[in-house]
């Protein structure tokens, strides 16, 4: 789920964005389209090179990209955005830090700046510092997708053992997409960890007939098989830990349903 959350940024770089988090974006002013110089365009056009290759897996190539685009727009946000996404990846967890705040630096008012550090931070163990992001990202009136800041939140949450909030949050989200296998299987993951097994069944429920069985994580598999065995359903329960054999066999979920480990 994580990895298609740093999607969001890379909707701004495609797009050749020219709002705060875009070339020149430490302005006081928003920038728009038309104030777009030579220079910007040829930043954004390495941007969205660098952004490709990083789908490619091409990591070096990617932050190279992103290095020539910064040097052509010093206060390109997002650039600096898509270098921290970069760093992250290649397991530079510094650089990718400095990279995020530099970023916001340049663009503190830019949602999805917010929402990506939130999540890099909760990602690293440090959730207590990442909510504030997201709640910021929440708070701006110009966020196109605030769904992804909720479901981040409350996954974070749930990272944390804050089940309340993790609630609070993840609901908010199913407001927006009743149907996101993300949204219902963290709720699911809620309500399983507060023995609320009725409801746990009910959003795994909503997962399994929502998602594409062959493309859960193993979590998720695994989240099912506890929370069918829990409710008696012996079917599910095979059908969950087939799925779980066929595709994550070397996973750590699968370990421990070879060891039995259902309450660990």
């Amino acid at each position: 789920m994580n990895r298609a959350l740093t999607l969001c940024l890379f909707a701004l770089a495609l797009a050749g964005c020219a709002g705060s988090g875009g070339p020149g974006g430490g302005s006081a002013d928003l920038k728009t389209a038309s104030d777009q110089t030579a220079a910007d365009k040829r930043a954004s056009i390495r941007l969205q090179l660098a952004v490709g290759y990083f789908q490619d897996g091409k990591m070096e190539v990617a932050l190279d990209e992103v290095k020539q685009a910064i040097a052509i727009s010093p206060d390109f946000a997002d650039a600096h955005g898509v270098r921290a996404l970069i760093y992250d990846r290649m397991g530079e967890e510094k650089l990718a830090d400095e990279s995020f705040q530099r970023a916001l630096r340049l663009a503190p008012r830019n949602p999805e700046l917010a929402n990506n550090y939130g999540s890099f931070l909760c990602q690293h163990n440090r959730g207590a510092q990442g909510i504030p992001y997201f709640e910021s990202a929440l708070k701006n009136p110009t966020y196109q997708s605030p769904v992804k800041a909720l479901i981040n939140a409350g996954s974070c949450s749930v990272k944390m053992k804050n089940y309340e909030a993790a609630e609070r949050y993840l609901l908010d989200a199913l407001r927006y997409e009743p149907d996101y296998p993300a949204t219902n299987a963290a709720l699911a993951r809620v309500y399983y960890e507060r023995r609320d097994l009725q409801r746990a069944g009910f959003f795994i429920n909503r997962v399994k007939a929502d998602a594409k069985l062959d493309s859960l994580s193993a979590e998720v598999l695994w989240l099912a098989v506890r929370i069918d065995r829990k409710l008696g359903d012996k079917a599910s329960e095979a059908s969950m830990a087939t799925m779980l054999r066929r595709h994550h066999p070397g996973s750590p979920e699968y370990a421990a349903l070879q060891r039995g480990a259902f309450d660990e």
